[in-house]
């Protein structure tokens, strides 16, 4: 970009970045929309107040060739957002990008599998986010987000703040990861963070992307031939639980979903053999 296009991409994005915290959104998809203007900005060089369908087009069939349909989805919610609030302008080309309907079961590990994992994890931060993950159901960015006084070793619970949709939670502490977790804070000793990042800032948390390729790597080397994220270990969590017994309704607040729907879409396997 030329001096004054920067100066005006600088502007609108300082705008976007304000109407994102002003509503309320989540660091993580402030992260997201704003990584969605960055990235067309940079694939036309110039800033995107002004661009063509044409152009939109161009884009997105560029983005879909690179990356996968959630990449896809959030850039076009990302500049939604952007048009609206900050270009107050119609968004018009949602036609243009309808991911497809894939109704995709999740590849759910055995118990066995879980175990298998998490002992030939060999880097301590990774084995410890894994079996925090697993055992008690936690997303991803509520795992690395733990903090050390949410850790309620009394009451042998954990307490989830601000998960999605703004909600808190609270969550059965098995004893083992309990442990663990003990274990793993003793080697690092932040006064605040149960997973910090390896940079030393108060406020660093453990990579993500760290974390899903310490999982691959790990998946890779059991022989395990599943598609396995971060994610899945959530995934096998509830269904354990269910082939354990325990009703739909109860797995569904111990996951923090608002419906049940939702806690079905998890685990339909299971369901469908009840």
């Amino acid at each position: 970009m030329n001096t004054s296009e920067q100066q005006r991409f600088d502007s609108l994005y300082e705008q976007h970045l304000t109407n994102l915290t002003l509503q309320g959104k989540r660091p993580a998809t402030i992260d997201a929309y704003s990584r969605a203007v960055r990235r067309i900005a940079a694939f036309f060089d110039r800033c995107p107040d002004n661009l063509t369908t044409d152009d939109l087009k161009r884009y997105f069939a560029q983005l879909i060739e690179s990356h996968s349909w959630s990449t896809v989805k959030l850039d076009r919610n990302g500049l939604q957002f952007f048009y609206r609030y900050v270009l107050n302008q119609n968004w018009e080309w949602l036609s243009i990008v309808k991911p497809p309907q894939v109704n995709r079961l999740p590849d759910i590990l055995t118990p066995t599998e879980v175990a298998i994992v998490i002992s030939l994890t060999h880097k301590l931060r990774y084995q410890v986010c894994f079996l925090t993950i697993y055992s008690m159901g936690l997303r991803l960015g509520e795992a690395i987000s733990l903090q050390v006084g949410d850790v309620d070793s009394q009451m042998m619970q954990v307490h989830i703040r601000n998960a999605k949709g703004g909600k808190d939670r609270l969550i059965p502490l098995p004893q083992r990861t309990l442990l663990a977790l003990r274990y793993y804070w003793q080697t690092h000793r932040h006064p605040r963070l149960m997973f910090p990042g390896k940079d030393g800032k108060p406020d660093s948390m453990i990579d993500k992307g760290g974390i899903q390729k310490a999982l691959k790597r790990v998946i890779a080397q059991c022989n395990i031939h599943k598609s396995i994220s971060p994610h899945n270990l959530r995934h096998s969590y509830a269904t354990h639980l269910l082939e354990q017994g325990l009703d739909l309704r109860s797995v569904q607040s111990l996951l923090g979903h608002n419906s049940l729907n939702t806690a079905r879409l998890i685990v339909p396997s299971i369901l469908n053999s009840i």
